[in-house]
């Protein structure tokens, strides 16, 4: 087989003896250096972690790969040194060695090719070049005091060669202009004469260029705060193990200053001379929190990585990280792989996040990825969240991470009053008069509006459903017709807002199919009911129950209120603006999905009101409750952020719901521990450990029998594991996109077991990582 991959016709170039072994972004390996492929490095050298182009198969395609080993023949073993196909080309060095260390363990653990591991690792901008330049340099070839009687100069061309000798020698090499501003010419003409007469020599250099990217630190108060007692606890405590691997789990309550606690460890680092990498969970806070830690250490020492960059700014930023040219990265998920040497401590804030699992190849978790990078650096990962998830409790209580609490909020802020509203309630006072909420706005937030408005506070208001409707159904309850998606097995979302095109449409928010608006009921020709409200409809609520306000106090929608959700934040400027204005105190309310529910810290915001609680916890999710307690609560600390305390109200349908009534309470920890008990005696995670494996096919009996191929493949490792295998059964979206979905759950008591099974389905080649077969291990979402 490998004499057929590495055949060439052509005349190979001298034997230089140096070998590379390269793992290609295809998905023929099985996660392991003895899958990747031998080339020969030739004369320009390659090192592990470089980028490369490599011919691959009889047709010799160009094929992108990643050098994950380099040595002599003994990396050919009987193969002849003639049969070893050339590196094509070599390119920048994204990776480190320790990264490509990483990307074995993510191989391995989340079951994809090793090639396509790595390739995911690595930005497409930073493969592409994109930005990448040749800058010439200049530097002077004498000294001081080297005499220059033997070159002819113009008294400017002397005046500019007196005051280059007079700076500090490692000035050079700079560009031309930059050499005429050290010297304070207007033009390079004088740099230019004296490259003529060779007292200048020039170099080049490759750089990344790109626009730069500013970070509105509008959030960050001028001076520096004193840290309370508990910060100082939790500082102490982090930085005693710099040095060594420990992990730490920081529980602050909203507002309690965990940011303050994250940048003096990044302080500590740097001081140490090490480098640092801090994981925020949406591009949104990301100008947030690069504009705070940019402030403290320095703009040039930190490089910020989210998906709302240019690609060359991508590329740049990770030049810079690779290059040594900053020692602190902060960024979304994908910044757990910033090429930084050295790490001497990695944060990742609100690691309850879900934005932090990655739903296609390779499906990793950065939190758990952060985790294990720090394990491989020798340095200390410190989780932090208000809410942390139950993974991450569960492993503080069994003593697996150092807890660390900040239960206060700073500067005597008080936590705020949560009131739970019983919409059952509130509909019913308003059954014989007037609802000029639409259901969706009961009296109780509706006087607190209006109270809000007129005191001139900032307003948040939480609904986590996009559109204006989320059901389109018919009003007979004797004909049962729903709007429902041609191609997945989902209802239609109404969209209707002024930028629909006449009447509105329908989308399938799993395909994005869309359809136009029935009129009447196709079934029956009766009248069709739109149910849901969601962000659309609730705006258009919001602006009518205010139009009798005064002018300058009403919501206008675009205006004085504007919506945050994934159909008007359509790029990350979006995002950073909407909430540079918001904190500005432009706009009066924000209207949004769960976007709104973290990391917002303005302290304006004194009223948060919550339209309906209840959207996850009808979810077939064993994490619905989980995630309810996660929104409700961070939304709710939006609140009093200042001097002055807030009020958040809950609408809900299920007042006495444990996830909603505990997060009204702020009692975290009751919630947590009712919670694991219900887990355990399943068990689920995090009493146990999961892997889901979903096959699917345009053809519902092809995806059902692969599912049962898997199933019946699994059980025998599984019985010697202690696992469970359940399935084959249908997803709960049983259609999407025209492909049915079936899925097995493996359940053991730890990942070495879950493991375990997953190799033994990976060396029966029962399972690959494909477009009918996706392998999801540590699984959030199960629909």
């Amino acid at each position: 087989m490998q004499d057929h991959l590495f055949h060439s016709h052509r005349a190979p170039p001298p034997d230089s003896g140096v070998y590379a072994r390269v793992a290609v972004e295809r998905g023929i390996e099985q996660g392991t250096k003895d899958a990747a492929l031998t080339y020969r490095a030739g004369d320009d050298p390659s090192s592990v972690g470089q980028l490369v182009e490599v011919p691959l198969g009889r047709g010799n395609t160009p094929t992108r790969g990643i050098v994950i080993e380099v040595g002599g023949p003994e990396l050919i073993g009987n193969v002849p040194p003639s049969r070893i196909k050339p590196i094509a080309a070599v390119h920048s060095r994204p990776l480190t060695p320790e990264l490509i260390e990483l990307a074995e363990w993510i191989s391995r653990y989340y079951i994809c090719p090793l090639g396509m591991t790595l390739g995911s690792m690595v930005p497409a901008a930073v493969k592409q070049a994109v930005g990448r330049r040749t800058e010439v340099l200049v530097s002077p070839t004498r000294g001081p005091g080297d005499a220059i009687d033997d070159v002819r100069l113009s008294p400017t061309a002397v005046r500019a060669w007196t005051a280059i000798t007079s700076l500090p020698r490692d000035t050079w090499p700079v560009t031309a202009r930059d050499a005429a501003d050290l010297i304070g010419e207007k033009t390079v003409a004088p740099i230019n004469r004296l490259l003529r007469a060779g007292l200048l020599a020039e170099g080049t250099r490759p750089v990344v260029r790109a626009r730069s990217e500013a970070h509105d630190a509008i959030f960050e108060s001028a001076a520096v705060p004193t840290p309370t007692p508990a910060q100082i606890a939790a500082i102490e405590r982090v930085a005693q193990s710099l040095g060594s691997f420990e992990r730490h789990l920081l529980f602050g309550v909203t507002g309690s200053g965990k940011t303050e606690v994250y940048l003096r460890l990044l302080e500590h680092t740097l001081d140490r001379g090490q480098s640092a990498i801090m994981l925020v969970p949406e591009i949104a806070l990301t100008p947030q929190t690069a504009g705070r830690v940019q402030a403290r250490l320095g703009a040039d020492q930190v490089a910020v990585l989210h998906s709302g960059l240019t690609a060359a700014q991508r590329n740049r930023a990770w030049s810079r990280a690779a290059e040594g040219g900053c020692r602190v990265v902060v960024g979304a998920r994908s910044a757990v792989f910033a090429p930084l040497n050295d790490v001497g401590l990695i944060i990742v804030d609100e690691e309850h996040d879900a934005s932090y699992k990655q739903d296609q190849l390779p499906r990793y978790h950065a939190r758990d990825v952060a985790i294990a990078r720090a394990h491989r650096a020798g340095c200390p990962v410190l989780l932090g969240s208000a809410t942390p998830s139950l993974e991450s409790w569960h492993a503080a209580r069994q003593q697996r991470s150092t807890l660390l609490r900040l239960p206060d909020r700073v500067g005597h802020a008080t936590l705020p009053a949560v009131r739970i509203v019983d919409m059952n309630a509130e509909r019913a006072t308003r059954a014989n008069g007037p609802d000029r909420g639409s259901g969706l706005v009961g009296p109780t937030l509706e006087r607190a509006l209006r109270a809000a408005i007129d005191n001139d506070h900032q307003i948040l208001l939480l609904l986590n459903r996009r559109g204006f409707a989320g059901r389109i159904v018919c009003a007979s309850s004797a004909c049962g017709y729903a709007h429902a998606c041609d191609h997945c097995d989902a209802g239609l979302v109404l969209h209707r807002d002024a930028m629909s095109r006449a009447g509105g449409y329908t989308r399938c928010h799993h395909c994005r199919a869309e359809q136009r608006i029935p009129k009447v009921c196709p079934d029956c020709g009766g009248t069709l009911r739109w149910l849901g409200p969601g962000t659309q409809r609730a705006e258009r609520v919001l602006e009518a129950i205010t139009a009798d306000l005064p002018e300058h106090q009403r919501l206008v929608v675009g205006e004085s209120l504007v919506r945050v959700d994934s159909d008007t934040m359509r790029t990350a400027r979006d995002y950073f603006e909407t909430l540079a204005r918001f904190a500005k105190g432009e706009i009066r309310a924000l209207l949004g999905t769960q976007m709104i529910a973290k990391g917002l810290d303005v302290a304006g915001v004194r009223l948060v009101g919550v339209l309906n609680a209840d959207t996850a916890l009808s979810m077939p999710d064993f994490r619905a409750a989980e995630r309810t307690y996660q929104l409700v609560s961070q939304v709710a600390g939006r609140a009093g952020r200042g001097q002055h305390p807030g009020t958040v109200i809950v609408q809900t349908l299920e007042p006495d719901a444990p996830a909603i009534r505990l997060a009204a309470e702020h009692d975290f920890e009751r919630f947590a521990e009712a919670e694991l008990r219900l887990r355990s005696a399943v068990p689920l995670p995090p009493a146990a450990r999961m892997a889901r494996i979903v096959c699917r096919d345009q053809d519902p009996a092809a995806a059902e029998q692969a599912a049962a191929r898997v199933a019946r493949a699994a059980q025998p490792a599984a019985s010697a594991a202690h696992a469970v295998v359940v399935g084959p059964m249908p997803c709960p979206i049983e259609r999407i996109a025209d492909h049915y979905r079936f899925c097995v759950e493996i359940t053991a008591p730890g990942p070495a077991e879950v493991q375990r099974v997953l190799r033994a389905l990976r060396d029966a080649r029962a399972i690959t990582s494909d477009a009918k077969t996706a392998v999801d291990v540590d699984p959030i979402a199960m629909m």
